[in-house]
């Protein structure tokens, strides 16, 4: 378990979903359903996290990625929005990274909206770099998405974690 300050991050579970449906609902235009949540819950390969901030016991954002070693793919992260902006999206993603390293992750990819600038400068500030876009990827809008990449290896930031 990873706590700083106020913030515990854990492996989420069901008991979570409920808050983590909140977030999830006003973050995204397409929210994933509560019943992708338990089916990515369930999956060997699925790892999810969550922040919670302990003085108000409230889940505040959540990360959910496959792990299939030697890489893993970044699927969700969300931060509450009155929460945003305070480091808990950075916190959840270092903590991320820090688990694929030491499980022996070499490679970290995701997608992201080619429109959501604040989310791509969460992930360059960790140093992840663009790699290509997929044509018309949501298909809530059709709007590109921007592959990114960070390779382990070369991470200036694995000294900081």
């Amino acid at each position: 378990m990873n706590k700083e300050g106020e913030i515990d991050i854990r492996e989420m579970t069901e008991r979570d979903l409920d808050e983590v449906m909140q977030i999830e609902r006003v973050s995204f235009p397409t929210p994933w359903s509560r019943r992708l949540f338990e089916r990515e819950l369930s999956l060997p390969y699925a790892k999810s996290f969550i922040a919670r901030e302990m003085s108000l016991d409230q889940v505040v954002g959540y990360l959910c990625f496959w792990l299939l070693i030697p890489e893993a793919h970044i699927l969700n992260l969300a931060v509450r929005p009155e929460r945003r902006w305070q480091g808990i999206g950075n916190r959840l993603l270092r903590y991320g990274v820090d688990y694929c390293l030491a499980k022996g992750v070499r490679e970290i990819t995701l997608e992201v909206r080619r429109s959501n600038y604040k989310a791509i400068s969460l992930y360059r500030n960790l140093q992840f770099q663009p790699r290509g876009i997929r044509r018309r990827y949501y298909s809530d809008s059709g709007e590109d998405a921007i592959i990114m990449g960070l390779r382990l290896a070369e991470a200036d930031l694995l000294t900081a974690i």
